[in-house]
């Protein structure tokens, strides 16, 4: 799958989220406005499908909105939900290294909350453009603190997706689906990045 056609699943991905988490009318449309634009600009400045910094393959975009899909998986009103919203918040203004710095001072004081290792997969990836050893220990940690959690499972997938790896992300998405409880509020979530990943690899535009 190429970059592009990553970018595009991405996309699809970033709304299904918004849709779930209740992002209705106008806000939806200046959202995927504003996510098309940021495809618009890969397509034409970041030349999809050659090897580059910081490695072949690799999406490299930039930090993307989670927090409607990260309340799916987690909740509105987990104890690491301040701290991860503040971590947003400075990824949001480009400070990506000061958000992996406040999701590890939140971890050494609260070191068993795997919301907050999810976090800090989810800021290493952004702001290294791509998952990293780094990214990949955090989401194992999170799997430590709570096996059976569907979080870190989903965000490492999404981390994979955005650097290049399709066929990682599409390997634990549909692990994650077929062990979903078929009235879990995240699974459509799921389900729809498995159905765009499916019709991407097939060569067919998102429905």
């Amino acid at each position: 799958m190429t970059g592009l056609l990553i970018v595009l699943v991405l996309i699809g991905v970033a709304l299904a989220a918004m849709r779930l988490a209740g992002l209705r009318g106008g806000l939806l449309t200046f959202a995927a406005a504003t996510l098309m634009l940021g495809a618009a600009g890969y397509a034409l400045g970041g030349r999809p499908g050659l090897s580059g910094s910081p490695r072949a393959g690799q999406v490299a975009a930039g930090p993307i909105p989670l927090t409607g899909a990260r309340n799916l998986f987690l909740g509105r009103f987990s104890v690491s939900e301040h701290w991860l919203l503040m971590a947003d918040a400075l990824a949001a203004r480009g400070k990506t290294q000061d958000a992996v710095g406040i999701l590890q001072s939140a971890i050494r004081a609260h070191p068993r909350d795997y919301g907050l290792w999810v976090g800090l997969g989810n800021a290493l990836t952004d702001h290294a453009r791509g998952i990293t050893p780094a990214a990949s220990f955090a989401f194992d940690r999170a799997r430590e603190l709570a096996p059976t959690a569907p979080a870190p499972d989903y965000f490492e997938g999404l981390a994979l997706l955005r650097s290049g790896d399709a066929a990682g992300a599409y390997k634990l998405w549909r692990s994650l689906l077929d062990r979903a409880p078929p009235n879990a509020e995240w699974r459509p979530l799921v389900a729809d990045g498995v159905a765009l990943i499916e019709q991407m690899a097939a060569g067919r535009q998102p429905a």
